[in-house]
């Protein structure tokens, strides 16, 4: 096997120091920018690579962290790393991502093998069968490592987290609706009861309760987030009402699909989450912003804040961000 490159090499070529080496590939403002180049130059055509491992061992950081989603192939989540890496990138931090696809189990068995993976911290977003059973985050924290929750958090955990007014954004949908003049309006809400969805109900009875619509609570009906859970949901209606909030954008286009093929025009859909094809199917979906880049941003921020603190969890803070009604025609 060919020998691995070392510092110690590049030094001999160059005829300087090990030290000088050092601090030059570690941008020190003690080195001159001419000796900089010759180093890195040099680095670059031994085809030096950092030993990683070493480092680690010496700091005590991996510098990658543990991100957590439900699923990458939803455009939120996949928004929300995108913008998360590009941040933590700039830090020297680097990202191993695991998927939960909505099961419980995975998101404790995802917790384990980064932790075993020795991650500087885990930035995630629960599963929907995340709803009471949070020891494997409690064991993140007990370890000392950083967590930060996004989008969906857990109310009895005390960490970093950034998420969505919930409650303002489940008004907001009503509100559109009801000053559109739609009085019969469902909300479809998933069976399983976490925090963001409990909230958007909650928003979503107030605004029909500020604008007397009688039994407010009748109008909650919960169903499976799918595109084939859109269609189930519409099929299994004894009678259609004028407007559905659906809990995501992939029921709501499920929804327009099996209207589409009843000729049903008249029956006005929104969606959460604005995602990539919510502008482009047809009619254009009307959904609620939830402003991922931001949120992937400030996640990045909360952790490198922790990694600066001698006491990670002292004084843990709450970014909470503000949805954004965006119009379109399936509402009108």
């Amino acid at each position: 096997m060919k020998k691995k490159v070392t510092i110690y090499d590049i030094a001999r070529e160059l005829n300087v120091t090990v030290s000088t080496v050092s601090r030059a590939l570690n941008d020190s403002k003690s080195i001159s920018k001419e000796t900089k180049e010759q180093v890195r130059d040099m680095a670059k055509k031994m085809n030096y690579s950092p030993n990683k491992l070493a480092a680690s061992l010496k700091s005590g950081k991996t510098f990658t962290i543990g991100v957590i989603v439900p699923s990458a192939r939803v455009q939120f989540f996949a928004s929300v790393i995108h913008s998360m890496e590009d941040h933590l990138k700039s830090a020297g931090y680097g990202i191993l991502l695991y998927q939960t696809n909505e099961s419980l189990e995975s998101e404790k068995q995802g917790v384990k093998t980064l932790l075993e993976a020795q991650v500087d911290g885990i930035i995630a977003s629960l599963s929907l069968e995340t709803e009471t059973d949070v020891s494997h985050f409690r064991e993140v924290i007990r370890q000392g490592k950083a967590l930060v929750l996004f989008d969906r958090s857990f109310e009895g955990l005390t960490v970093p987290s950034v998420t969505l007014n919930d409650f303002k954004a489940g008004y907001m949908a009503a509100e559109h609706l009801l000053t559109k003049g739609f009085k019969e309006i469902l909300y479809m809400a998933p069976v399983q009861n976490i925090g963001i969805f409990r909230r958007r109900k909650e928003g979503f009875i107030a605004a029909l309760k500020d604008y007397c619509v009688p039994n407010p609570e009748e109008k909650i009906h919960y169903g499976t987030l799918s595109i084939e859970g859109g269609r189930t949901f519409i099929r299994d209606l004894n009678d259609l009402p004028q407007a559905i909030i659906a809990g995501d954008d992939f029921t709501a286009l499920g929804m327009l699909r099996e209207l589409q093929e009843r000729k049903n025009e008249k029956v006005a859909v929104m969606g959460f989450a604005n995602e990539v094809f919510s502008e482009f199917i047809t009619p254009s979906l009307t959904t609620i912003e939830q402003q991922p880049y931001k949120m992937g941003q400030e996640c990045a921020r909360l952790f490198l804040n922790m990694s600066q603190k001698n006491n990670i969890y002292d004084n843990p803070e709450e970014v909470i961000l503000e949805p954004i009604l965006v119009k379109r025609a399936s509402t009108k």
